[in-house]
């Protein structure tokens, strides 16, 4: 990564950019500066090494393998510039020795289980993942001593879904009717009772959390997610089956979120008084309909992508899901870059190239 450019990355505010600027990731920050990722070889978390390498820090990534075939991770060799072990986080030894050996300065966890799907069908690997992973990864930060700032990545699933058809604030119940939400909402009252137990007097470790809307963009080859489902579907020339195409999600390009961990576990190493739960989703304008992200994208592919509606399989999921990113406005300056329509058209060039 020596040297290199990429497209989709900028560390400073880019007058080209429409809509509201932000303060961007600061090089001098993290240049040198010692980061442990979970889950490195995902999708979120593969662009999230990616930034931090361009921007200089000392990587260290933990996860099993990639989990898709192409992968992110391996198309653009994320491990050959930092270093990686090899490990699951439902394995306490394993992890505390990641922690312990490498004494990172700012974690970020992003090691998950990620489809509402896949816990309907495994439940119990879902929260072994998603719960006793953020357990151990707090114990073992715990026991280690040394961390400056940890970035627990949820989900904007984590709320208790009432159907609103407003934003959910970082204050609302947490809850969830399938397995992958219930889960994360543990993971963030498991974040939560760490932060009051061991880590409330913010002199050692801050602890704070992400939620973060419905991330699109180059490099997810994720089954059973939209864009994926539909890029698959236009490179072979299929027919794509899209469930709940009324549902209304928080659509953004993953760039933006990630801005908004990179602003938040800043903030964190300055003051204790970020160490709580925060929301990095779109603009309002941009909380669409799957219809129109199928329909939409469908127009920016080259030849129109063929699709149809399938009953959902499971009644659990949410109708409306919308996040007030208000907070982050507001306290650590982060704004989204990018409208949707931008998104995807970044994302589809990405995938066309």
């Amino acid at each position: 990564m020596s040297g290199a450019q990429s497209p989709g990355i900028s560390t400073s505010a880019d007058p080209a950019v429409p809509g509201p600027q932000t303060p961007g990731a600061d090089p001098d920050f993290w240049r040198g500066r010692g980061v442990l990722i979970t889950g490195h070889t995902g999708f979120k978390g593969a662009w999230l090494a990616l930034w931090l390498q361009l921007l200089g820090a000392r990587v260290v990534g933990l996860s099993r393998a990639a989990p898709s075939d192409p992968s992110l991770y391996a198309l653009t060799r994320v491990g050959e510039e930092m270093v990686e072990i090899s490990g699951d986080m439902r394995d306490f030894d394993a992890v505390s020795e990641a922690v312990a050996a490498n004494r990172p300065e700012v974690v970020f966890h992003l090691a998950a289980q990620a489809l509402v799907r896949a816990s309907l069908a495994d439940p119990r690997t879902t929260y072994e993942v998603n719960v006793m992973g953020t357990v151990n990864l707090l114990e073992a930060v715990r026991r280690s001593g040394g961390v400056r700032a940890v970035v627990n990545v949820t989900s904007d699933k984590c709320y208790e879904n009432r159907e609103w058809e407003w934003g959910y604030r970082e204050y609302e119940p947490k809850g969830g009717h399938d397995p992958y939400s219930s889960s994360k909402a543990c993971s963030e009252l498991v974040t939560a009772a760490f932060r009051a137990s061991f880590f409330a007097d913010g002199e050692q470790t801050r602890v704070a959390s992400a939620r973060a809307g419905n991330v699109i963009g180059g490099g997810d080859w994720a089954t059973d997610r939209l864009v994926p489902d539909l890029m698959r579907a236009a490179l072979a020339g299929d027919t794509v089956v899209v469930r709940n195409p009324e549902s209304i999600r928080p659509w953004q390009h993953v760039l933006e979120p990630l801005e908004g961990y990179l602003l938040l576990a800043q903030a964190l190493c300055e003051s204790p008084a970020f160490a709580e739960g925060w929301n990095f989703g779109p603009s309002p304008a941009d909380e669409r309909s799957v219809r129109w992200v199928v329909e939409r994208a469908s127009q920016l592919w080259p030849q129109r992508v063929r699709w149809r509606a399938e009953p959902p399989a499971s009644s659990v999921e949410s109708r409306i899901l919308k996040l007030d990113s208000s907070l982050a406005r507001g306290r650590l300056g982060w704004s989204p870059r990018w409208t949707l329509d931008e998104a995807l058209r970044r994302t589809i060039d990405w995938f066309r190239a």
